[in-house]
């Protein structure tokens, strides 16, 4: 009898469910960032369920804003959507479409597709405005995250003692947990913000938006989806680790971590413009970062309130470790700023070199304040509220080259194929001299 209520209650509320969901788009035609060497004549949606279709449910724009569509239809069968296409020439354009499903909600999407030439990802839309400083903010909120979480991992395996204080492991754990939490959590916020921009829609539209273009048509996508799923284990080796007191599931819990923040240089500049070596360089340039930086929280906030025993240990082996993460921060740095601003100029001319101008300022000021700890405060340790005080500081300055990271990594660098293309059409131009 118990069972047959049961049964009875779940079916009871499966079905509103299942009777009430929205529409889904199951095909649409031209497809998703298709290539067509003549142009198509129209613009068919299939839904899985009838639709309402109005006059703009589909939408379709050239580069330049230009509506190339005629107002849209239901086909024959209610569960498409058509719309006639003017003449298009060659050019990449871009399909807005919305429709009213049976349950009352407005269904909505966006994608390219491109005549005779390679259609842009759906990011880059007619209409997207590009990553906001909304998006720098929450990308810099990213970074932080992962400081909190691979730092503070590596500081604790690298730089502390096998066994810590009870405060002290409470503190650690509390700190590399708020990391991980916050990258799943900052990740998803992130993802949104990029689809509400592709898709140009108010949140309560967006929560009923076709997000599949974004999530699988697009590199940042495909890393979002792998790095939240990847992080989750992540948390999960964490909270492991926490519960039967092994240290050594933090090993695998770090080079996890590692692993997946990869994902920020497979879906980045260096991802789109070049090759292995340079992903692997913005790989490198990321970790050391976030090692260094997560390694100056764990000595601010949990080793010197809750150790005083370990300060003096701890601050010297960080002393040691730190040198050689900055220096390969400053390497990889360098080699990635030679290849996106091959030319001095590009420091003080593009917007990408004066935000890189201003972050290499701030990786010198924090190197010479590493030298200040190597020289001043280290002999000086016994005076703890100043030393804390200076880790504090220099924490600050990390942070603050995180946020100009996070800038970075969202703004374009100068069109470097677009150069080469205007000087040789330059030289091209100009007078020949006279033999």
């Amino acid at each position: 009898m118990r069972r047959a209520l049961l049964l009875g209650l779940l079916v009871a509320l499966a079905w509103p469910a299942g009777a009430l969901a929205h529409a889904r788009l199951k095909a649409e035609h031209p497809q998703f960032r298709e290539r067509f060497e003549a142009a198509p004549a129209r613009v068919v949606l299939r839904f899985d369920q009838a639709v309402d279709a109005l006059a703009n449910s589909i939408v379709v724009y050239d580069t330049r804003g230009k509506i190339v569509s005629r107002p849209a239809r239901n086909g024959a069968d209610p569960r498409t959507v058509l719309a006639p296409l003017q003449r298009v020439p060659r050019g990449a354009y871009t399909v807005r479409w919305h429709a009213l499903s049976s349950d009352s909600h407005v269904v909505s999407g966006v994608y390219t597709f491109g005549v005779r030439m390679n259609a842009p990802p759906p990011t880059e839309a007619y209409g997207a405005s590009g990553p906001t400083r909304s998006e720098d903010v929450v990308r810099w909120l990213y970074f932080a995250a992962l400081a909190l979480l691979v730092g503070g991992l590596g500081f604790r395996l690298l730089v502390l003692p096998r066994s810590i204080p009870e405060a002290l492991e409470r503190r650690f754990y509390i700190v590399t947990g708020i990391g991980a939490v916050g990258i799943i959590h900052v990740g998803i916020a992130a993802f949104i913000m990029r689809s509400e921009d592709a898709l140009q829609l108010p949140f309560g539209r967006l929560l009923y938006g076709d997000l599949s273009p974004v999530a699988t048509g697009t590199r940042f996508g495909q890393a979002f989806i792998a790095m939240t799923l990847g992080f989750t284990w992540v948390l999960a080796l964490l909270f492991l680790a926490w519960l039967t007191g092994r240290r050594a599931l933090l090993w695998p819990t770090l080079l996890l971590a590692l692993v997946f923040a990869s994902g920020l240089s497979l879906s980045g500049h260096s991802a789109v413009d070049s090759s292995w070596f340079t992903q692997l360089a913005d790989w490198a340039h990321l970790s050391a970062a976030v090692l260094w930086v997560g390694g100056l929280v764990q000595l601010a906030v949990c080793v010197w309130p809750a150790a005083p025993g370990l300060r003096r240990e701890a601050f010297l082996r960080f002393a040691r470790l730190a040198p050689v993460l900055i220096a390969v921060l400053v390497a990889a740095g360098v080699y990635l700023s030679i290849l996106r601003l091959p030319r001095l100029s590009d420091l003080w001319t593009a917007g990408y070199g004066q935000v890189l101008l201003v972050k290499l300022g701030l990786v010198s000021a924090a190197l010479a304040w590493g030298a200040f700890h190597h020289l001043f405060v280290r002999p000086r340790l016994e005076r703890t509220g100043w030393a804390r005080r200076s880790l504090v500081g220099e924490g600050a300055v990390a942070m603050t080259i995180l946020l100009l990271a996070a800038i970075l990594v969202n703004a374009k660098p100068p069109d470097q194929a677009a150069r080469r293309t205007s000087l040789v059409s330059n030289v091209s131009s100009s007078p020949s001299n006279p033999p």
